[in-house]
């Protein structure tokens, strides 16, 4: 073999793995974007229950291809703290298992023998999807030719990888240099580092297995190196965790502990078994005789039953997993950061973006939360003039401010993303719901100014007037309750009774408009009051719809 063909097998094994890293890629933005709701809704039922979590970080994992995406997710969620680390712990163990997926597609598409391979079959997928998305007209069947593209490309980067291994398995001197590393923890080394680079565990295991079928390497020496992958495969983790808070980097420390541990344990076993049996026991030997003939299923069965195992082992050690990453990165000893901030939104939320538009949702309605808060606090200090509240309600005001630019800047770098057109159309409707939200905040902070002023002038409004204000009060939060209701579920019909309450106050405000002239009249009420007291009707009226736009914004959604 000249250098020539060197040269040409590393081209190949080279255009191989960025293929498939693509391909990859491809599948996990398209599985995402095809699976949305559902993954929104597996990630919500994040409960105490260990084995959910393990279940959740399981089929997460499997449903978008990506254990890298799952676990940056996992640590912002622990970052802005809607997540426990025990919490966060269990679902990167089910990740790790789920990550297995991609090792057992390629080990089935590696069977053939002489007739059409498995390898071939799929790869036509890729053109039978590029078909697909280049004449559907909807985003449904566009996301379906996405994955199929992407699983065809899976495996015409797996070919193209297989085909250089091929290569240099021809090469006598490459066969004696790969054979004479037999240290199991020099090749876990190899396999860690690799990963690293590449960051991606399925690319690695993926080339440990065409290496083994090809023969440029034994089984055992393909186990060492997958094993070596997982470790590698936390360097994503400990990027994103390295810029969140303390509790986000002990996630990604115990991320690189538990795979750590898991390589550890199964050295040890190694060395056992090989001592035990003076040398003719292995984890390949085992393999092999549990899958005769077929090596590239050894390896990837021995990548699950690898994290399977290490995920039984880790379970009951969880809590001290927790407690070790605390001690090694204790909290740290400078004031913790004060002023507004998110709740349920953070960066690294944007890797999974149908995970990040929940966590969008839940960020705008703890907005309306505080917004209408805001305005039940400036009722009561207008009503009864008391300001105990006023540090409380000047705090709210500052901090709306803050979510109406960041929550915009967050959506604007949110529907850059790929995203299903039902999240596409959520995105956009944000921009205009945040707004609406910050400028009923704007209306409290006006009626707390008319209470200024009527402290300024020793006046207060009469009690007929104080109780028409109540009963604006009343309303408003009625309307606000049908508000949340469409907003949240989606709720039509809760939107139509949101619309009766709210000509209601137009109709109440259009009254408390010709009471207030008759008091003026009959001399109930002082003029000096009259501004604030109208003003007080109208910003409150807009308030009002303000509420409906936020309701209205559900018709913009476009399943």
């Amino acid at each position: 073999m000249d250098l020539t063909s060197v040269l040409i097998a590393i081209l190949t094994l080279t255009a191989g793995i960025g293929v498939f890293l693509v391909a990859c890629q491809m599948m996990s933005n398209n599985l995402e974007s095809a699976s949305s709701r559902r993954l929104k809704q597996l990630f919500a039922k994040t409960g105490r229950n260990k084995w959910v979590g393990v279940g959740i970080g399981t089929v997460g994992t499997a449903a978008i291809q990506s254990s890298g995406a799952v676990t940056v997710m996992v640590i912002g969620f622990v970052n802005v703290g809607i997540m426990s680390l025990e919490q966060a712990a269990t679902i990167i163990y089910g990740s790790n298992i789920g990550t297995t997926v991609t090792a057992q597609l390629v080990a089935l598409g590696m069977f053939g023998g002489n007739g059409i391979s498995t390898t071939i079959i799929f790869s036509a997928f890729a053109g039978i999807g590029a078909f697909i998305t280049l004449f559907s007209k909807t985003d449904k069947w566009r996301q379906t030719g996405g994955i199929l593209t992407g699983f065809g490309m899976l495996f015409v980067g797996l070919s193209m990888m297989a085909s250089a291994m091929e290569d240099f398995a021809a090469l006598q001197s490459v066969k004696d240099m790969l054979a004479s590393i037999g240290n199991p923890v020099f090749l876990v080394a190899i396999g860690a580092l690799l990963t690293a680079i590449i960051q991606s565990s399925s690319v690695m295991t993926s080339i440990a297995i065409t290496m083994v079928v090809t023969g440029l390497v034994n089984l055992n020496q393909g186990i060492y190196l997958t094993m070596g992958s997982n470790i590698g495969s936390c360097v994503v983790a400990l990027i994103a965790g390295m810029t969140s808070g303390t509790n986000a980097k002990r996630t990604a420390l115990i991320h690189l502990i538990f795979n750590v541990m898991g390589v550890a344990i199964f050295l040890f076993l190694a060395l056992v078994l090989n001592l035990s049996s003076a040398g003719a026991l292995s984890f390949g030997g085992l393999f092999e005789r549990f899958f005769p003939s077929a090596p590239q299923l050894q390896l990837a069965m021995f990548h699950t039953f690898f994290n399977v195992c290490t995920m039984f082992v880790a379970m009951p050690l969880t809590s001290a997993l927790v407690n070790v990453s605390c001690r090694l990165i204790p909290d740290t000893s400078l004031p913790v950061e004060s002023g507004p901030r998110l709740k349920y939104l953070d960066p690294s939320m944007l890797s999974t973006p149908v995970v990040a538009v929940r966590q969008l949702k839940a960020e705008i309605e703890n907005m309306a939360e505080m917004a209408i808060t805001n305005f039940r606090r400036s009722i009561r200090v207008i009503t009864t003039m008391n300001y105990e509240d006023i540090d409380e309600f000047r705090n709210t005001e500052i901090e709306l401010n803050f979510l109406n630019k960041e929550l915009l800047r967050y959506s604007v770098s949110l529907s850059e993303k790929k995203l299903s057109r039902f999240d596409q159309s959520y995105i956009s409707s944000t921009i205009r719901t945040v707004s609406d939200l910050e400028r009923i905040g704007d209306y409290a902070e006006n009626i707390v100014e008319y209470a200024d002023s009527l402290k300024v002038q020793e006046e207060m409004f009469s009690k007929e007037a104080v109780g028409e204000i109540l009963r604006m009060e009343t309303l408003v939060n009625r309307l606000y309750d049908e508000v949340k209701q469409a907003y949240h579920r989606n709720d039509r019909q809760a939107l139509e009774k949101a619309d009766v309450i709210e000509e209601q106050i137009d109709n109440l405000t259009e009254e408390m408009e010709r009471n207030h002239i008759r008091r003026l009249t009959e001399g109930t009420c002082s003029p000096a009051v009259g501004a604030e007291y109208l003003s007080l009707a109208q910003n409150s009226e807009r308030v009002g719809d303000h509420l409906i736009n936020v309701g209205n914004s559900i018709l913009e959604l476009r399943a």
